[in-house]
């Protein structure tokens, strides 16, 4: 399954370039977590990209360049910045998915049949639900420590 994933993103970020300034990546994520999130600071942007604050700067300042996000100071803290998108970032993305939606519609027509693309319908429907699910993991070497053993030692015989 993830591979599929995988492999359906990276065809869907190929095929959806837009006509204007291409937007990287990471740029399309920023302007389409503002348009569901509304603004954020850029300390929210960067958890949700899985990303320290200092390496958004450049796209966040390339964005702001072209229009496509506004920055202004919170009126609850001075010291937060806000980032908003515009309409300018909003055409923006809305012209970059356009490409790649079209292709993926074109494609599901002539792969799949009508039973399928409903299943498809529900598995993604799923797949949203998983993506934003809160899943406590346990440490890597297996379940936590039990009170009272000491840190490294064998298990008693």
């Amino acid at each position: 399954m993830r591979w599929g994933v995988s492999r359906l993103a990276s065809r869907l970020r190929a095929e959806q370039p837009g006509s204007g300034r291409a937007l990287t990546r990471l740029a399309a994520s920023i302007l389409a977590n503002l348009r569901h999130s509304g603004a954020l600071a850029p300390s929210e942007l960067a958890a949700i990209e899985g990303l320290q604050v200092q390496s958004l700067t450049r796209a966040l300042n390339e964005l702001e360049e072209q229009g496509r996000i506004r920055r202004s100071r919170s009126e609850v803290d001075a010291r937060r910045q806000n980032i908003a998108l515009t309409e300018a970032g909003r055409d923006a993305l809305r012209e970059h998915v356009r490409d790649g939606n079209a292709w993926l519609a074109e494609a599901l027509r002539q792969t799949l049949s009508p039973a399928e693309r409903g299943v498809l319908r529900i598995a993604a429907g799923l797949l949203e639900q998983v993506a934003g699910a809160e899943v406590a993991m346990e440490p890597r070497g297996g379940p936590p420590p039990v009170a009272g053993d000491a840190e490294g030692a064998a298990p008693a015989p």
